[in-house]
């Protein structure tokens, strides 16, 4: 496996192998089909392969694959960016978001001159050696919140607190004054599963980074341009100083980007004293992609029907749900949506935790056996994409009532 949490481990299953995709559905090397919604884990916000998507990596690739060099397409990114997210003033392209959230940090440290960070439990924020302190998706997956390889002195420069937990945030603050640089999350956590923050916990996020001289920063590799236009912070009305971006801005291609206020992103080499580099950023076939698949999104008001196929799911999930005697616990934003197998609230990783994984591994193999592919994990979200019609969430419901009916 070339990523963990593809190994299907804890499940009872191996894992597949798959062939191809289109629309809504995979098929696997022996020819099974199924309704798929992890969507490349969010980029494939169209679904797979799609038209406008593929031709244009098709005329961009015959043009030239790579580089090196500055192009177009990647101007033409950066303008959307800046359009359609207010916070960002300027961006810079990478290829994960693993470099997006690591560039964040550097760049924070050397604009405040500080070094500690504080972060949140169950957040994840790729595999940068300071995020990966409680840390959420396959990292939890595999019941290792922390890394073997992340040296001492890196993670006590981390501060790690309970999502929606202000009154520990400020006593962090208060502890550690002037000496935090950032305070980095998710806006809607979707690496523990998904949940969501409390009434005004960003708005107060903001306000004690603003009292203290510490950056906030979103990161919205998953949330960007998939719960809304501009993203969660778009949603929730908050402005970071800096977003960490990726998924869907790469129409499915390896991809990431980071920007923010014109006054951070100025201590950027060449213009400041911050290192940030990489031979393959804005990489064209990335960029054309990504540029193609935002605007269909924007020309079919994909938000739009993404919102409308969540919510029909959300309700006959939950009817679904209502005639079971199960503990469970259903989260849905958008297109975005996971269950738990709990019957308490899920607000933070404490409560996430407290899922039933033998419920879970259960669920997961009976929708896999009729055909549905949800993610191999109860600690990540399920994604819906304009392909998926009303026939595939009807079937996808009827799968799922099967699968909870066969619970032990």
């Amino acid at each position: 496996m070339n990523s963990p949490v593809r190994a299907f481990r804890g499940l009872g299953r191996e894992p597949f192998f798959v062939e191809r995709a289109e629309g809504a559905r995979i098929w696997d090397v022996d020819g099974k089909e199924y309704i798929d919604y992890v969507g490349s884990w969010g980029p494939a916000i169209l679904g797979h392969a799609p038209r406008v998507v593929v031709d244009a990596i098709r005329e961009t690739a015959a043009r030239g694959v790579s580089f090196g060099i500055p192009n177009p397409l990647e101007v033409e990114m950066a303008e959307l960016i800046c359009r359609w997210v207010p916070s960002i003033e300027k961006v810079r392209m990478v290829n994960s978001g693993t470099e997006a959230t690591m560039s964040c940090l550097r760049l924070a440290r050397g604009f405040t001159g500080r070094d500690k960070i504080i972060k949140f439990e169950g957040c994840y924020h790729g595999h940068v050696d300071a995020l990966l302190v409680q840390a959420g998706s396959g990292a939890l997956t595999h019941g290792k919140p922390d890394s073997a390889g992340v040296p001492a002195d890196f993670a006590a420069l981390t501060i790690s607190v309970p999502f929606n937990d202000i009154d520990a945030v400020r006593a962090a603050f208060r502890e550690n004054a002037k000496t935090i640089a950032a305070v980095i999350l998710e806006p809607i956590p979707a690496n523990a599963g998904l949940y969501f923050p409390g009434e005004n916990f960003l708005e107060a996020l903001r306000d004690e980074c603003t009292q203290d001289g510490a950056l906030l920063i979103f990161d919205e590799v998953m949330t960007g341009f998939r719960v809304a236009r501009g993203g969660a912070q778009e949603l929730f009305g908050i402005q970071p100083d800096l977003t960490a971006l990726g998924k869907v801005i790469g129409g499915g291609l390896p991809v990431g980007a980071f920007g923010g206020r014109a006054k951070i992103m100025d201590e950027l080499s060449p213009e400041g004293p911050v290192y940030q580099a990489g031979t393959l950023s804005g990489n064209p076939l990335a960029m054309a992609a990504g540029l193609a698949q935002l605007r269909e999104l924007e020309r079919i008001d994909g938000w739009a029907l993404l919102e409308k196929a969540g919510a029909q799911f959300e309700e006959v999930a939950r009817a679904t749900l209502r005639d079971l005697k199960l503990p469970w616990m259903f989260h849905r934003v958008g297109s975005m949506f996971c269950l738990f197998f709990t019957p308490e609230p899920v607000i933070d990783l404490a409560s996430a935790k407290r899922s039933d994984p033998a419920k879970f591994a259960s669920f997961f193999r009976g929708c896999l056996d009729r055909g549905v592919y949800f993610a191999p994990s109860q600690f990540e979200s399920a994604f819906i994409s304009t392909a998926h019609g009303a026939p595939d969430l009807e079937k996808t419901a009827r799968v799922m009532r099967e699968a909870l009916a066969a619970i032990p």
